[in-house]
């Protein structure tokens, strides 16, 4: 993996899972990377396996929906970034929270904080630093979606809710940037070993506290975090990482190139200006 070297990658559910497996990919692949979670310790675990010592990884601990200090944490990865590549050249919003419960038993506090976590909070990160990437013409940005915000998932509801949304704003956002150098990936994974099913929600907001066998007999996190990787390298814009009937679910909503061609069209062609200029008429 040599696409990344001598570049920035920020990643947030880095402490575990696929974050930790694409820190550890971008590290090995020659990249700088900024690793945030809300866990310190296991941060500096996987800082400790990028090899922290060489200077090239920054533990940054944050709380995915704290709103207010967002602009402060990314005052403090773009100082440090500025230092090695010039600023972030990848932002990969992973962090992230399942669900398992139906809709039915499911109390809306977990609607509201499945949908912080999975979609405010990745929005408000990208936020924060469109402009500054923007400024630079240049900077990747990836959304680590889901098969579920591709198709309805029973005992989701919520996650499909939020998966979904990230996707919506990618998309949208993909057209609005693209011609100022920008790059924008979305990533649907299915199921993939990590702690996601343990770590999901019931209907009281409760963590599960157990696995699942589609979890445990998924893909391994490290092929799954170089098959994105290689992906986002060659600027594919959904990247589908699945198996099996997860693979086929995903394949028959995936989204067709010409779309995500037009509509970046619909702006290189004056959309946005026109739009302004019929409100003020």
């Amino acid at each position: 993996m040599t696409a990344f070297v001598g570049e920035t990658a920020w990643i947030t559910g880095a402490s575990s899972g696929i974050g930790a497996a694409l820190a550890r990919a971008l590290h090995k692949g020659g990249a700088n990377v900024v690793l945030s979670g809300r866990n310190r310790a296991a941060l500096d675990a996987v800082a400790t396996e990028c090899g922290a010592g060489a200077g090239r990884a920054l533990v940054l601990p944050f709380e995915a929906t704290d709103f207010v200090a967002i602009p402060r944490v990314v005052e403090q990865a773009w100082d440090w970034a500025q230092q090695h590549s010039g600023g972030i050249d990848l932002l990969v919003n992973n962090a992230g929270i399942s669900q398992r419960s139906l809709a039915i038993d499911t109390d809306l506090a977990v609607y509201q904080s499945i949908v912080g976590v999975d979609l405010m909070a990745p929005i408000a990160l990208t936020q924060a630093q469109l402009g500054r990437m923007a400024a630079r013409k240049s900077g990747r940005i990836a959304m680590i979606s889901s098969v579920a915000g591709k198709a309805g998932v029973p005992l989701r509801t919520a996650y499909c809710a939020a998966k979904f949304g990230l996707i919506g704003y990618a998309d949208a956002l993909r057209a609005e940037v693209s011609a100022l150098g920008l790059t924008v990936h979305v990533i649907a994974p299915g199921s993939i070993r990590t702690g996601v099913s343990r770590n999901a929600l019931t209907a009281d907001g409760t963590p599960r506290g157990i696995s699942d066998s589609a979890i445990d007999n998924g893909m391994d996190a490290d092929l799954a975090a170089s098959t994105m990787l290689t992906a986002i390298a060659a600027d594919e814009r959904e990247i589908v990482i699945a198996e099996g009937i997860e693979q086929w679910l995903a394949e028959q909503t995936r989204t067709p190139e010409a779309v995500f061609d037009r509509t970046a069209s619909f702006m290189a062609a004056g959309y946005a200006q026109r739009m302004v200029a019929e409100a003020k008429q």
